[in-house]
């Protein structure tokens, strides 16, 4: 089970040791960075790109095309001039979607995954939308495919857990959201999500 108590108690592995993030940084999920079968781009090469455009304090998480970074915001297209960016600095063109570091942790305090079952056999994952995108709460899904679980569906989110058994897997819940929603989404595992504010 998900325990109780703070983000601290329950995974104590993510702390980074006080250098944690302001609430008001940006972090940009990149869709497609570094997956099996997508293109490959070096974390040095993502935290050039996005200085190159102007931002501050970037640091990249894990290797999966996650940035946070500072900006001085008035940009009400952001996600499309990043986009644009880095199809510049890295040769084709990539998906962006935009959150805050105070959003996520959020969604962190009101522990979505409170009372799912977690552990080895069990991975838990948050699906973010496109700004664009339907809001996720106005849409009907569909029945996801077996071994899939949809837990919870936010505004802007949809969280899931897919349990280890034959022919159920992430891909096979990839392949389901993509269906349900359209391509403008990315998909973190809620262990990154995490470490994205810390």
């Amino acid at each position: 089970m998900v325990e109780g108590g703070g983000l601290e108690n329950r995974f104590p592995v993510l702390r980074n040791g006080g250098s944690n993030p302001s609430p008001s940084a940006t972090v940009a999920l990149l869709r497609g960075i570094n997956n099996v079968g997508s293109k490959r781009v070096t974390m040095a090469a993502l935290k050039k790109a996005f200085e190159s455009m102007g931002f501050r304090n970037v640091r990249t998480v894990l290797a999966s095309g996650n940035v946070v970074f500072e900006t001085s915001g008035g940009d009400p297209h952001l996600d499309l001039t990043i986009s644009r960016g880095l199809e510049k600095a890295i040769g084709f063109p990539v998906r962006v979607v935009l959150r805050t570091v105070r959003g996520l942790r959020a969604m962190i305090d009101a522990d979505p995954f409170k009372g799912v079952p977690s552990g080895p056999d069990v991975k838990l994952y948050v699906t973010f939308l496109a700004g664009k995108s339907k809001p996720a709460s106005r849409l009907e899904l569909p029945r996801p495919p077996k071994g899939v679980q949809i837990v919870r569906v936010g505004p802007g989110e949809i969280f899931s857990a897919v349990g280890a058994s034959p022919g159920a897997g992430t891909p096979e819940l990839m392949a389901f959201l993509e269906k349900a929603v359209g391509r403008e989404i990315t998909t973190r595992n809620w262990r990154t999500v995490i470490k994205l504010t810390g």
